[in-house]
């Protein structure tokens, strides 16, 4: 599961503090049932245009990572929150709509890996099919393409 927070008409004044944001990036990872893998890195970012200014950051979590990106003059901040297991993305958005007073968002959740089974058995016939496809389509003067690996 990866969902992505676009946050809109924040305040610049938390957009800006460094220790707001390390704070969410240190409790967001158990508040939706995640494992924080190491400490949070925050760092002040200045570009070549100076109104582009923020505040990035991360957390390594056990099951993926989640993202932070600030810009205080505009009030922007855009938010990732990836995961191979699914999490309680409504209480990560509360937060940050909170943390930071949003005055609007955007949510998108992209599933990942669903529609692959967990387990080698039945994922190996969907990747066979999937081989055989790519090899069709690289077919070249109506000749099968063969590549060492497709199975035989």
């Amino acid at each position: 599961m990866h969902v992505t927070i676009d946050g809109y008409g924040g305040d610049p004044r938390k957009l800006a503090d460094e220790n707001l944001a390390r704070a969410f990036l240190d409790v967001c990872p158990s508040s939706i049932g995640m494992t924080k893998i190491a400490p949070a890195h925050v760092c002040r970012y200045s570009g070549a245009k100076p109104q582009d200014w923020g505040i990035s950051g991360f957390v390594l979590i056990a099951e993926s990572h989640i993202s932070l990106h600030t810009f205080p003059d505009h009030g922007y901040l855009w938010v990732d929150v990836f995961s191979c297991k699914t999490f309680d993305a409504d209480q990560a958005i509360d937060d940050i709509r909170e943390r930071f007073q949003l005055r609007e968002w955007r949510v998108h959740t992209l599933p990942r890996g669903l529609e692959f089974p967990h387990s080698v058995t039945a994922a190996a016939p969907l990747a066979t099919s999937e081989r055989h496809r790519v090899a069709d389509s690289l077919q070249t003067a109506g000749s099968r393409a063969t590549h060492p690996l497709l199975p035989s």
